[in-house]
């Protein structure tokens, strides 16, 4: 019979716990499983209660490392569970997580959308925003049911002050109307506004 031989404390993490069966090393888990589970010295291995102690071990390493990325920037759901997997979590452990960050808001994708098209709106136009979230894997509805929110002509005017400030640096070195005209237009383009109000903007600039 395999009999748990030793359980100390790791040595680089003081919350990680080495357990030892029959004098060799076999796994290390989180010092809180080991009180939960009242895991002693002593006693005898049980290979299907080791396999869940396992598995709960992995479940808070994922939580944990879910949490650390959290903190550093606000992420959608997509990128925490493209982030967690390419950290070798498996799937189960990696949705079980997600659930447990939905269920204290610490994800919201609807709220990541209100917050990243306001501050975005300050020098994009919906295009690149939109482009933005979608690669962040933000659902289209989502994504377009905010952008709706927008005031057609608020939009219109942070377009004419960028455009502004970008023809007062350009019109020191360019006098031609025509060159201005295009580089004006290729600027707010490669910001995400649309074609028609670029074109408005351009013009009232530009004349």
């Amino acid at each position: 019979m395999n009999i748990i031989t030793k359980i100390e404390c790791g040595n680089r993490n003081k919350n990680r716990v080495n357990i030892y069966i029959d004098e060799e090393y076999a796994f290390s888990v989180d010092m809180e499983i080991v009180y939960k589970e009242g895991l002693k010295v002593k006693d005898p291995v049980d290979y299907d209660k080791l396999k869940k102690i396992i598995e709960e071990d992995n479940y808070i390493k994922c939580k944990n490392a879910a949490i650390r990325i959290i903190e550093r920037s606000y992420k959608s759901e997509k990128e925490i569970k493209d982030k967690l997997l390419k950290k070798e979590f498996d799937n189960n452990t990696v949705n079980r997580t997600l659930s447990f960050l939905k269920e204290y808001n610490l994800i919201d994708d609807e709220k990541l959308v209100s917050m990243y098209v306001k501050d975005r709106l300050r020098n994009q136009g919906e295009k690149k925003i939109k482009y933005s979230l979608m690669q962040k894997g933000i659902n289209e509805e989502l994504i377009y049911r905010e952008l709706n929110k927008i005031n057609n002509d608020d939009l219109e005017d942070i377009a004419y002050n960028l455009a502004l400030k970008k023809y007062e640096v350009l019109s020191k070195r360019e006098n031609d109307k025509y060159k201005l005209y295009q580089k004006l237009t290729r600027y707010l383009m490669g910001r995400g506004y649309g074609y028609d109000l670029v074109s408005r903007v351009v013009k009232r600039i530009v004349n």
